[in-house]
């Protein structure tokens, strides 16, 4: 089987760091490569063996090519849309980061197309491909667990972002969002959501997301910009009936059984299938994955530019942020 060959718009320090390291440990070829930003386009075409003469400032010239197979974008939401359109017209496949597009109108408009094309547009949702969240949510999903009663999450960032000009858009559309899509995938589908907000200073939100599901299922989410990145921000469980799933800053997974009181059992030991199961990977040794999940997600897209994959389609895109825009009472782009 040929290598796909792949054409790469932003060269970014995201793309550079996460995403281009990751796609090039899959059968890929980086056919093209295009950024508004000469310098930057040249210094990433060199860190990745690109030839000059297959990287362009105009992403208009990538997709007149008749030598790729798929395009990866990572521009932000607004080009999200714009090329992402294009590529589908021509019938390319694509990869785009979080998120879509800068409205859920936008990202339906992608899916649509998608569709109607029959072209596979995959969203870097990355965090359902966290290897601790993939035991999870497969816990989640098993008979033992049984019906998931409730959610409980939180999703921080700093203000670092923000302080200069309290305008969230960037804190919705590329923080928010990726919750947005995770909660609904292990939880289910979403009857409504709301928020309650707080600014403690500009720069300083905090919002508490309620969710109820399907089913009678609730939660709650809590992001917000006023926490040191410097700490751990992440973490989220799932309770169903004397059940729980726990994962911790990214890579550790709790599973808290049912199990007997042994403080009076002077036989007292570990009994499997009642007391608590932990899971973290081994972070001295050499990974074989990026417990992130940029590494399996990628690879599941270059899967699906060859045939049908259960993959975060755009029109999960679409979905998350339609909830977020729910949430927060309108558009990323309208609510300050």
């Amino acid at each position: 089987m040929t290598s796909v060959r792949m054409a790469w718009i932003g060269c970014g320090t995201h793309a550079n760091e996460m995403l281009l390291p990751q796609l090039m440990r899959h059968d890929v070829t980086l056919a093209a490569l295009c950024d508004t930003d000469a310098d930057r386009l040249a210094r990433t075409a060199v860190r990745f063996g690109v030839p000059p003469e297959r990287t362009t400032c105009d992403w208009r010239e990538v997709l007149n090519r008749n030598d790729i197979d798929a395009l990866g974008l990572a521009i932000g939401p607004q080009g999200h849309f714009e090329i992402g359109t294009a590529a589908i017209e021509r019938r390319l496949p694509v990869f785009m980061e979080k998120p879509p597009a800068p409205t859920a109108l936008q990202a339906h408009q992608l899916a649509e197309a998608s569709k109607r094309q029959g072209v596979p547009v995959v969203v870097g949702f990355m965090k359902r491909y966290s290897t601790s969240n993939r035991i999870a949510s497969n816990i989640l999903s098993s008979p033992e667990f049984g019906e998931r009663a409730s959610f409980l999450g939180q999703y921080m960032t700093a203000p670092t972002y923000f302080a200069k000009d309290p305008d969230y858009t960037g804190f919705y559309l590329h923080h928010c969002v990726h919750y947005f899509d995770l909660v609904p995938y292990l939880m289910g589908d979403v009857e409504s959501v709301s928020a309650r907000r707080h600014e403690l200073a500009p720069g300083k939100l905090l919002l508490h997301v309620d969710f109820r599901f399907v089913g009678g299922a609730i939660g709650t989410l809590v992001v917000g910009t006023h926490q040191s990145r410097g700490t751990p921000m992440e973490w989220w469980q799932v309770m169903g009936d004397h059940r729980r799933v726990e994962v911790r800053n990214v890579h550790e997974v709790r599973y808290y059984r049912a199990p007997p009181f042994k403080v009076s059992d002077r036989d007292a030991t570990l009994a499997d299938g009642v007391d608590t199961l932990v899971w973290e990977p081994n972070m001295t040794a050499a990974a074989n994955e990026d417990h992130k999940g940029y590494h399996a997600l990628l690879g599941e897209f270059v899967r699906a530019i060859r045939e049908p994959m259960e993959v975060p389609t755009i029109a999960d895109g679409a979905r998350a942020i339609q909830l977020l825009e729910q949430a927060i009472g309108g558009t990323a782009a309208e609510v300050r």
